[in-house]
């Protein structure tokens, strides 16, 4: 029976895999880091401000990349002729802090640049301007990488400028397009695309940015990319699950779309789309490849779940055994999908947080609904083993012929950026911000006029644990589930859930004497939400090794019958 292959698992001792021995694995080195980070890690989603709950604006990000120390980078003034300088390794964490990689190229320097906060793909500044990232897929004529063309800009690099030198999306999306058809665009998750959801205060837009090939050559007079954004509506939401999502560009309605001069002539191009067949020209199918389940899947559950009311394929999990069944699934179109949606109800912060902890309970795509999962119960029954895990590794996987479904939640870290036009841009912003799994983490707020971040945040190496690092202590938590993983989650709950709680209950108060502070001393209130980030920081810190230290006695394989 399937089931006797969960009792050798436990036989051999899970702890031994996943459980102490993070001490080891840390200390020599031998994580690989670089396996846990695909290109297909990242789930935005975009809220409009009349879909919001409290009227805010709302753009994310999930999954990310190694970089996730997080730093204040203070507004700066630079001489008249000085270059900035275009750097490849944004996202690599084994650099020293404030070392943001190589140099490969140089743009002229405006004489201000904004204060923003750093991580390897940056988010925020401090005007309330903020960026999710999410990489697209890209047909193989238009790939290229940094020993294949001669592009030089990154996405993270144009968005770390744009951070520093815009207020607004629009301005955000004018001067990111700008430099990828200049200086051209250089993927650096693999040799793909991206997008960006970009949002401020007012409105949120979507930016696809797509190659242009090998061949091409600065100075040229041909552009460097291929890119189209579309506006967000007001009352609309919408996500990017690692895939293209705009469709039908017009350009007549200059406040919903813009594109680049050859949106289409690329295509044409390459026989991927005849202006003579007298059918729409539609941009996701003309630059993205056969769609992925890793994709498609999520596209499913963010409409389904936010709005419901719409006839979308049924892929809830009806029996046990539903998700075996590839015969009867669907294989939608993506035009299945719009580009964005009508919610049901008004969106808040915690319902985004919500989503990006999904891991498909209750769907087909449920891992831990495998019948692998399945042990007597002593009375001449099955139930789910105690150690079943949404989160199998790739040695469970392949121990227990569990399928690898790609989730929302993912190791790494991300962030919920809630924008509101009403404050101060100071106290306006708020930059909910996790680190490692965000369905084990917790997400603390960091005000946009927050001007240091706890050294907790800004320690990580991924091949040396320290007891100094947020991101370690997290991720030591997040090891020790594994002991017995749904009885752990429940003690991860019960002290998580209410110090997040805790943290949105106090928003209100924290606006308020901050926004009284800031009539009389801008200063004062900028350090009043220093001091509150730092607190909800270090609390935080404090709760897992608190929660670190419950485990491990609560969960000793003294225990568990070895």
């Amino acid at each position: 029976m399937k089931y006797r292959k969960y009792l050798i698992f436990a036989g051999i001792g899970i702890l031994i895999l996943v459980g102490l021995d993070v001490f080891k694995y840390a200390e020599s080195g031998t994580i690989d880091m670089g396996s846990v980070y695909n290109k297909d890690a990242c789930t935005d989603i975009i809220i409009g401000k009349s879909a919001s709950v409290d009227g805010s604006v709302i753009t994310s990000h999930t999954g990310c990349c190694p970089e996730c120390r997080v730093h204040v980078v203070p507004a700066q003034t630079f001489e008249r002729g000085t270059m900035a300088p275009v750097y490849y390794g944004l996202q690599d964490v084994k650099k020293p802090m404030r070392d943001y990689g190589r140099i490969i190229g140089t743009i002229p320097q405006v004489p201000r640049t904004f204060k923003y906060f750093h991580t390897g793909y940056p988010h925020i500044n401090e005007h309330q301007l903020a960026v999710g990232e999410s990489t697209l897929s890209q047909r193989l004529e238009l790939q290229v990488d940094i020993n294949s063309g001669k592009q030089i800009m990154t996405i993270e690099q144009a968005t770390l400028f744009a951070l520093q030198r815009c207020k607004k999306a629009r301005e955000a999306i004018a001067l990111i397009t700008s430099l990828v058809e200049e200086y051209g665009f250089l993927p650096s998750c693999g040799p793909e695309s991206e997008a960006l959801c970009i949002a401020d205060p007012e409105e949120a837009w979507v930016l696809e940015v797509f190659s242009v090939g090998k061949d091409w050559e600065p100075g040229s007079g041909k552009l460097g990319a291929i890119w189209a954004a579309q506006r967000v509506p007001d009352d609309h939401v919408a996500v990017v699950p690692n895939w293209s999502i705009i469709k039908e560009i017009d350009l007549s309605q200059p406040d919903y779309f813009m594109a680049s001069k050859n949106y289409k002539e690329v295509a044409i191009k390459h026989g991927w789309y005849d202006p003579k067949d007298g059918k729409p020209f539609i941009w996701q199918e003309a630059y993205s490849p056969t769609p992925r389940e890793w994709a498609t899947s999520r596209f499913w559950l963010f409409f389904s779940t936010f709005a419901p009311q719409n006839k979308w394929p049924d892929k809830t999990l009806s029996t046990p055994l539903k998700g075996y069944d590839a015969y009867h699934q669907y294989l939608e179109p993506l035009s299945t999908y719009p580009f964005s949606v009508k919610p049901e109800k008004k969106l808040s912060v915690q319902d985004v947080i919500a989503f990006q902890r999904s891991v498909f309970e209750g769907t087909i795509y449920d891992m831990t609904a495998d019948t692998d999962w399945m042990v007597q119960d002593g009375q001449g029954r099955m139930k789910k083993s105690p150690l079943t895990t949404p989160f199998p590794t790739r040695d469970m996987r392949e121990l227990l012929d569990i399928t690898w479904r790609r989730m929302v939640s993912r190791g790494g870290y991300g962030m919920v950026a809630q924008l509101r036009g009403w404050l101060p841009p100071e106290i306006g912003g708020i930059y909910w911000f996790y680190l490692d799994n965000q369905h084990v983490s917790t997400y603390v707020p960091i005000y946009t006029g927050v001007q240091e971040i706890s050294t907790l945040y800004k320690t990580y190496d991924p091949d040396r644990f320290s007891e100094d690092s947020a991101r370690w202590a997290i991720d030591f938590v997040d090891n020790l589930l594994y002991l017995r993983w749904q009885h752990a989650i429940k003690d991860l709950g019960a002290v998580r859930d209410p110090l997040e709680e805790e943290f949105f209950a106090k928003i209100d108060s924290i606006d308020q004497e901050a926004l009284k502070l800031f009539k009389k001393n801008p200063e004062s209130a900028k350090k009043y939400l220093t001091d509150y980030t730092l607190s909800c920081m270090e609390r935080t810190v404090k709760m897992y090794k608190e929660l670190r230290n419950l485990l491990i006695t609560k969960y000793t394989n003294n225990k568990l019958g070895l």
